[in-house]
C-alpha cells in the first residue's frame, strides 16, 4: 500500500480557482470486498430511484420509476417496489402521468421524499419533470408538495439536519443547471442556496456527513465548434471535477465551495455514492466511464461498460482511499443504500447494458 500525505487543513486553500495536490491510498493488489445478492426484483429495473427507511423497528428498501428490460421509450417506468423481510413486492405504480427515469429519492424523518426526472415520448423528446412526492412508508401514501421551482432531473440529492434537501445541479429540459435547489420539509418551502461551481453536470455522485458534502463527475456539455466560428453542436463528455462543500451552520443556503484534485480513477457516470458517517467518509462505487444515453449506449456511439472499483473521500485523513472492487460491476445508479451494515445497489445493468434484477450487497470494510 502506498501513501503521500499533506495535512487535511491545506484544503481550505484548494478554493474554487485553484487547485492542489491532494493524497490517495491504492492497494497495490485490488481486493474483492465481501457481498452477497438479496432476493431478486420481480422485474429487472434501471435507472431507478432508491432510498431505505426503517418501519417498526424494521429496514424497508424501495425502488421508485426507472427503466425495464427493454430500454425502449415505452419501458420507462412508474413501478414501485418495496423490499422487506428478506422480499421484494410489486406496489402500486407512482401517482404519475407518466413513467420516467432519473429521479431521486431521499429519506427524511421516516418519509422518502421523491424528486424530477424525466419523461420520453415516442419522438424521443425528453421532459424535466417539476413533481415532489412525499411517501409515507406506514400506510404507503403519497402527497404532492411544493414542485421543484426549476425542473430537474440526473441531479444529486443529500439530506441535511434531517430536515432540509439539496437538489445539485443536474439536467432541466435542454441543458445542464448550476442550481443547488433546497428543501424545507419542515416548511414545504423551495430555496435557492449557494450555486455550484464547478462545471454544469448530470449523472454526477456525491454524499453527505455532517455539513460536508462531496461533489464528482458527471456529464458536461462542450461546444467544440463554437471556437471554429461554426454551429453550436454540443458534445457530451465526462467531467473529473470534484468539489467539496461545507454548508453554513446558521445559514443552510450558504454553501462553501472548495476544488478537491480528481480521486485517482477515470471520471464515473452515475456511479453509487453515499455518505458513510460512521467512518467519516463519502464512498463511491460503480458507474461508467463512457456517458450513454438511457439505452446504455454511449453518446459516442460505443456501448457503455460499467466498472467495479470503490473508492472514498476521507474527511479524517484528507485522502482519497480505493477500499477494492466488487465481484460484479454495475451502472446507471441512482443512489447507495445501506442497511445492516451493508451498502446496497438495486437494479442497474452489467457490462453488457443488461437491466438487472440483483439486490447486491457489499460489506465494505471499515476503518481499522
Amino acid at each position: 500500500m502506498h501513501k503521500i500525505k499533506i495535512p487535511y487543513l491545506l484544503l481550505s486553500t484548494c478554493l474554487i480557482l485553484s487547485a492542489c495536490t491532494i493524497d490517495f491510498i491504492v492497494d497495490s493488489a485490488t481486493k474483492l470486498v465481501p457481498s452477497e445478492y438479496l432476493s431478486d426484483l420481480p422485474i429487472a429495473i434501471s435507472n431507478n430511484a432508491v432510498s431505505s427507511v426503517e418501519v417498526n423497528n424494521s429496514s424497508r428498501l424501495y425502488s421508485f420509476l426507472g427503466l425495464e428490460a427493454g430500454k425502449t421509450w415505452s419501458d420507462v417506468s412508474k413501478k414501485v417496489f418495496r423490499f422487506s423481510n428478506g422480499q421484494w413486492e410489486q406496489l402500486a405504480d407512482a401517482p404519475v402521468e407518466q413513467g420516467r427515469l432519473a429521479s431521486v429519492a431521499v429519506t427524511v424523518r421516516n418519509k422518502i421524499y421523491l424528486f424530477g426526472g424525466y419523461t420520453v415520448s415516442e419522438d424521443h423528446s425528453e421532459i424535466s419533470t417539476p413533481e415532489a412526492l412525499r411517501f409515507d412508508p406506514l400506510d404507503e401514501s403519497y402527497t404532492r408538495v411544493t414542485d421543484i421551482p426549476i425542473p430537474t432531473d440526473d441531479a444529486v440529492a443529500l439530506v441535511y439536519q434531517d430536515r432540509y434537501i439539496y437538489l445539485i445541479s443536474g439536467w432541466h429540459n435542454r441543458g445542464n443547471i448550476s442550481l443547488v435547489q433546497v428543501y424545507d420539509v419542515v416548511t414545504d418551502y423551495w430555496q435557492q442556496a449557494t450555486q455550484f461551481p464547478g462545471s454544469p453536470v448530470f449523472g454526477h455522485s456525491g454524499g453527505l456527513v455532517g455539513n460536508k458534502m462531496i461533489v464528482c463527475d458527471g456529464v458536461k456539455i462542450n461546444y467544440p465548434e463554437l471556437s471554429a466560428g461554426a454551429g453550436a453542436r454540443r458534445e457530451f463528455v465526462m467531467s473529473d471535477e470534484c468539489y467539496q462543500g461545507l454548508i453554513d451552520t446558521k445559514d443552510p443556503t450558504r454553501i462553501h465551495w472548495s476544488v478537491l484534485p480528481s480521486h485517482p480513477f477515470a471520471p464515473r457516470y452515475r456511479a453509487a455514492a453515499v455518505g458513510d458517517t460512521i467512518n467519516n467518509r463519502v464512498l463511491f462505487l460503480g458507474g461508467s466511464n463512457n456517458p450513454y444515453n438511457f439505452n446504455g449506449i454511449g453518446y459516442n456511439g460505443e456501448p457503455s461498460e460499467s466498472v467495479n472499483s470503490i473508492f472514498a473521500f476521507d474527511f479524517d485523513e484528507g485522502t482519497w482511499l480505493h477500499l477494492g472492487a466488487t465481484k460484479i460491476s454495475t451502472m446507471d445508479h441512482r443512489g447507495l443504500l445501506t442497511m445492516d451494515n451493508k451498502f446496497i445497489t438495486v437494479g442497474g445493468m452489467d457490462s453488457q447494458q443488461n437491466v438487472l434484477t440483483k439486490t447486491h450487497a457489499i460489506a465494505i470494510p471499515s476503518k481499522d
